[in-house]
């Protein structure tokens, strides 16, 4: 480590409180599509895409000059003052891309965070109904509701409770873990059909405003649920016309190789919420959804400050482009080929790899002590973080036993670098043997 970065490092320490976890020790001087190069002049490979954000890759051209342009005309007004295109021509994008075929509204927050608060605001406003039922090993952001209905404790919500009430936690689909002990498939998806059973002892569907969840629970573990999964689970919603709500905040803009990842499942979700890579690094989410639940809360009941500045505007509107007019989306549904076969085979060569799971590029491999037990190992999975970022390549874990590594480089990655980190993928693994 230089002097230049151990004096950051001090700094960092002496001015920032240690709440934000930071995964490495670099600090980035540049980056640009799925390289950053740090203060000190060493060049990362990017796997870990500022945690699902730089789908696009960093700082694309188009999005750049997106910003810029779009800055120089004016920076911010507050839309609740006075108004702008960016906004609108976003709204009607989001609109007709999400799956549904029903008159759709959008709004635009800040973060991932607050577009689940709108989503539960909206929800809850439209049906007059308190209960939200979230699931185990969920991550819906960390202020107040968005940490409520996320699963894992630490370090997310230890000692910041109390919190919201109404919150209720059911299992997920986590087919390598059922909560059911069962296997799939003749478990025939029980852990959908569950949600019957739960009305009966942890809130009533009359009292129930909302149903939300992650369509591959990311921060969860990538954990991926099988093709009956949703679908039962909607029919449940409609039967007591409850929304559900699904939270593409890591898993949409592509990162599964379709625009929302809820269209592998072919349901018609009544709410989704986006951010990360949607604006390109700009911070920027929406709250997509049904006219008739969007337009029920009141003049004034919805909004922000900052919510769809329009720089961030303009920068999604640069994103919606690249994704589907210069057809990023097809490069993510190879790349997603090519990095299923690869963890394949290390699957084969591995034994520590117990699971690997996704869609397109959105792929996790949890790692296990033994895979008869599948005892968790989490240990090894934080030196295999660190062994890849010694030799160049940034990739980053997750999971309720922080044994899964997940990856979510940009999709624009060449075919030169992608192989590079792959290379040092698996010589970690093989340092991790010895």
């Amino acid at each position: 480590m230089s002097s230049l970065t151990s004096e950051l490092i001090e700094r960092r320490n002496k001015n920032i409180p240690q709440g934000p976890f930071n995964t490495t020790t670099a600090f980035i001087k540049r980056a640009n599509g799925a390289c950053m190069t740090d203060v000190d002049g060493k060049t990362y490979i990017d796997f870990a895409g500022g945690i699902g954000v730089n789908n696009v890759g960093h700082s694309h051209p188009k999005v750049v000059r997106a910003i810029a342009d779009q800055a120089e005309a004016y920076i911010h007004t507050c839309f609740h003052v006075a108004m702008y295109e960016p906004y609108v021509d976003l709204a009607e994008k989001l609109n007709a891309l999400a799956p549904g075929g029903f008159d759709k509204m959008t709004m635009f927050a800040n973060s991932g965070a607050e577009a689940v608060e709108n989503a539960v605001k909206v929800a809850r406003y439209a049906t007059k109904r308190t209960g939200i039922i979230c699931f185990e090993n969920a991550f819906h952001g960390r202020t107040q509701m968005a940490m409520s209905l996320t699963g894992k404790v630490k370090p997310y919500k230890f000692n910041f409770g109390p919190f919201v009430p109404e919150i209720y936690r059911m299992p997920y689909a986590y087919c390598y873990r059922c909560p059911f002990n069962l296997k799939y498939p003749s478990c025939d998806t029980a852990c959908a059909d569950h949600l019957e059973d739960f009305f009966i002892g942890n809130v009533a569907p009359e009292n129930t405003a909302a149903v939300i969840a992650e369509p591959i629970q990311g921060e969860g573990g990538f954990i991926t649920p099988p093709p009956e999964y949703f679908p039962k689970l909607k029919k449940i919603c409609e039967k007591y016309e409850i929304p559900l709500i699904i939270d593409e905040i890591q898993a949409g803009a592509g990162r599964t190789g379709k625009f929302f990842a809820i269209e592998h499942w072919g349901i018609e979700p009544d709410i989704i919420t986006l951010a990360k890579s949607f604006a390109g690094g700009m911070p920027l989410s929406a709250v997509t959804g049904r006219s008739d639940l969007m337009d029920k809360p009141h003049v004034g009941g919805l909004g922000g400050t900052y919510g769809g500045n329009p720089v961030s505007c303009a920068a999604a509107l640069a994103v919606l482009d690249i994704l589907i007019k210069d057809d990023l989306l097809a490069k993510a549904e190879a790349l997603g080929r090519v990095l299923l076969d690869r963890f394949t085979k290390l699957a084969g060569q591995f034994e520590i790899i117990g699971d690997v799971r996704g869609k397109g590029p959105m792929l996790g491999m949890e790692l296990v002590k033994d895979r008869e037990t599948r005892e968790p190992a989490a240990d090894e999975a934080k030196k295999l973080v660190q062994l890849c970022y010694e030799k160049g390549l940034i990739i980053l874990s997750c999971g309720n036993f922080g044994n899964v590594i997940r990856t979510l480089m940009p999709f624009v990655i060449s075919d030169e670098e992608l192989e590079r980190g792959l290379a040092i993928l698996e010589d970690s693994f093989h340092e991790l043997e010895r």
